[in-house]
């Protein structure tokens, strides 16, 4: 075993051994690939350069924030969490951090993410005395909702999102039935872009939530309207991310930090290729590109993350050793 160690380490030099060394520490890794496109692409572009640079056994599976989140705590699955965004779940995170259940890896995004309710720039050019979300309350016959043009329409997170908690609590806080509105299911990310876009086609009004960086928001130009009020944390731990709430309060929106979140056995176990989380992380002009690039080309996750190797190596080549580099290169030529 010594004598192939010491000739391991002749052939191949350090950071040969150190590719070596990082594919046995590695072995199998679960990937969350949550269900909107820059977690996806992100998911895939792990797995691509944990299974061709590090030689982990990397796979993808299904996840959302909060049920992604509980399992990693109660059950230390997935391994990786790649766009953790964590407002809704925060208190859980830092706590399970100081269990040594989880870990924080790099931010995802380097500026963090962007959440609010937004209105169409056309419609904020014609109408330029709604500027905040009380101001857009005030006119219900404005946004005629789709089902009852009497009422008007507020479009909520898709199913399932944390956000969807936090619209509908902002939805009640500003009064959202009491002014004549309706808050709208979109059911998933393809029917809130969907209700964006026909609006965009037919100059219409839209009101709404959506987040940020996306390719809907560089394609669509959106003006976001603002909460009236600062941000309260007390307020939003008491009430405006918790689930049917009874007596919401208007609030800002919490800072929106968005980071890689892998389990604590990971991290101790898995060498190099943690090292490299700790690095990994896109700008929001980045994303912007590669999203917008994605919607222009109807590609997959796993496209879009091809693309992003393909066309940013002097970005991502700074993440890896050289040698995880050159195999990577190698693997998407």
């Amino acid at each position: 075993m010594k004598k192939l160690l010491a000739s391991t380490i002749l052939a191949a030099g350090l950071f040969g051994y150190a590719g070596s060394a990082s594919a046995a520490e590695c072995g199998t890794v679960t990937i969350a690939n949550m269900n909107w496109p820059s977690a996806e692409a992100l998911a895939n572009l792990d797995m691509l350069i944990l299974t061709e640079g590090y030689g982990c056994d990397a796979e993808l599976v299904a996840g959302d924030t909060v049920p992604t989140f509980t399992s990693m705590i109660e059950k230390g699955q997935p391994d990786i969490a790649p766009e953790g965004w964590l407002n809704t779940v925060r208190d859980q995170l830092e706590k399970a951090v100081k269990e040594d259940k989880l870990v924080f890896a790099a931010p995802a995004i380097t500026e963090g993410g962007t959440e609010s309710w937004w209105i169409p720039k056309y419609f904020a050019d014609e109408h330029p005395d709604i500027k905040t979300i009380a101001d857009a309350m005030k006119h219900p016959e404005l946004f005629p909702s789709p089902e009852d043009p009497k009422k008007g329409a507020v479009y909520n997170c898709p199913s399932g999102w944390a956000c969807q908690i936090t619209t509908a609590n902002f939805y009640k806080a500003y009064g959202g039935d009491k002014n004549g509105f309706t808050l709208v299911d979109t059911g998933s990310a393809a029917g809130l872009d969907g209700s964006i876009a026909k609006a965009y086609e037919r100059k219409e009004p839209w009101l709404g939530y959506y987040w940020g960086p996306t390719a809907i928001l560089g394609k669509y130009p959106m003006v976001k309207l603002d909460n009236g009020v600062p941000f309260d944390e007390k307020e939003w731990k008491r009430c405006t991310v918790v689930a049917d709430c009874p007596d919401p309060k208007p609030n800002g929106w919490a800072k929106s930090d968005i980071y890689t979140v892998v389990t604590k056995k990971f991290a101790d176990s898995s060498g190099p290729a943690f090292d490299y989380l700790k690095k990994r992380q896109l700008s929001t002009e980045e994303f912007n590109k590669l999203l917008a690039w994605m919607v222009d080309n109807q590609a997959t996750g796993e496209d879009g993350a091809k693309y992003y190797l393909k066309n940013n190596e002097a970005a991502w080549s700074k993440w890896v050793s050289p040698e995880a580099a050159e195999k990577i290169k190698a693997a998407v030529q």
